[in-house]
Order: C-alpha cells, then structure tokens, then sequence
C-alpha cells in the first residue's frame, strides 16, 4: 500500500509537517518561496518497508491491521524471516507459516551483510532446516512464552553459533535492534495520525524564538 508522502518546513522557530508544501507558512502567513533554504520542503523517510522486498531480515508488524492502518501502539506484535527472496517464515499457534503476502508495511532488520558470502548463500537452506524442528510444532506454540518472537530470536542464534559468535538474549536483541526502530516508527505514526485529522502538524523548536 502506497503510503502519502509527509513534508517537512521549517519556519517561525517550529518544524511544520504537511501532505502538500505550503505556499505560505501557516504560522505567519509569510511566502515561503524566498524563505531560504531552511524554509524548504524536505520529505521525511518512512521507517516502514515492503516486507517481500527485504531479504534475510526480521520483520515486525502488527499482529492485526497496519501500523498506519489504526494501530494503537499497544496491540500485540508478530515478527517473522524472509527469504532471499523476500517469504516471510513466521511462527504461531498453526506451526511455520511460509507467507508470500501480507507483510507489505513492516518495520525491516537486515541480519546478513553484503560481504558475508557463505551466509548469502546458505540462509534459505538453513532457515528451512531450522523450521522443521520439533520446537516449531504447532502444539508447542505458546503465546506469552513459545512464539513468534522466540522463534525468530533461537534462528538467528542458531546461525550467530555456527558462525562461532556469542548468542544474544531477548532483552539484547530487543534494546539493540528493535526498539531504535519502535522509536522512529512512533514518532511517524504521531505525525500521521495528525496529518489525517488536520492539513498541517506544527511542533515549535526548542530554543527557538518565534521570528518569520
């Protein structure tokens, strides 16, 4: 799903966000044509990604819905590993699914470098072989302390030990990885979540005076 674009201007001491650049700034009312350079729209990345389009990456979505489609911020998450080619094996209470649809909009962690070559590889083999393992069976699934996350977390364990590196623990991986992610994707949400209800989101600098 396409998303809509969110620009930035900076004018009057504030960052002001919009779908579409202003002519004038919403603040003072002054053209922003010859505003300078700081004046100027800049589009603000999305931390979001096409899941089927990452490869050999942890994926993380909403268990329900999108996170720009209504996501409170507090509904369950569910995370899975892609393929080379971008299928998404997850684990839930039916055992590993293979998904090749339904990841569209995810938060995306790259997990192989371009120049480790044997692991480039290697990984789909050793994602599928990891899979069939009894842990992974469906009547094994248990959803505070057996699921998605303890699935793709013993994975990428499983390949850090046979690549002779130190596991990391749920705690590690989360404050490493994944919450810098959570973070840049909150602050995104706000700004969308804004920008639905009004045309323009304005957020004053700190410091900053107020001057056109």
């Amino acid at each position: 799903m396409a998303e809509a674009a969110i620009l930035r201007v900076r004018h009057c001491g504030a960052d002001i966000f919009c779908r579409r650049a202003p002519p004038c700034c919403p603040a003072c009312g002054c053209p922003l044509r010859n505003a300078g350079l700081g004046a100027a729209p800049v589009r603000l990345p999305s931390p979001f990604r096409h899941g089927h389009h990452q490869p050999r990456a942890f994926l993380l979505r909403p268990t329900v819905g999108s996170f720009l489609g209504g996501y409170d911020g507090k509904s369950d998450l569910h995370v899975g590993i892609t393929t080379s080619n971008g299928v998404v094996y997850n684990y839930n209470e039916e055992g590993v699914q293979r998904a090749e649809t339904g990841w569209e909009q995810c938060l995306s962690i790259p997990l192989v470098q371009p120049d480790m070559f044997g692991l480039l590889q290697q990984w789909d083999q050793l994602l599928d072989e990891f899979s069939v393992g009894e842990a992974w069976l469906p009547h094994r699934y248990e959803e505070h302390d057996h699921n998605c996350y303890t699935y793709a977390l013993a994975f990428i364990n499983s390949v850090l030990t046979a690549q002779g590196k130190q596991q990391m623990s749920k705690l590690e991986f989360t404050e490493k990885f994944v919450i810098p992610q959570t973070k840049k994707a909150s602050k995104y949400m706000t700004l969308h979540q804004e920008l639905t209800a009004n045309d323009v989101y304005i957020v004053p600098l700190p410091g900053q005076e107020k001057q056109c």
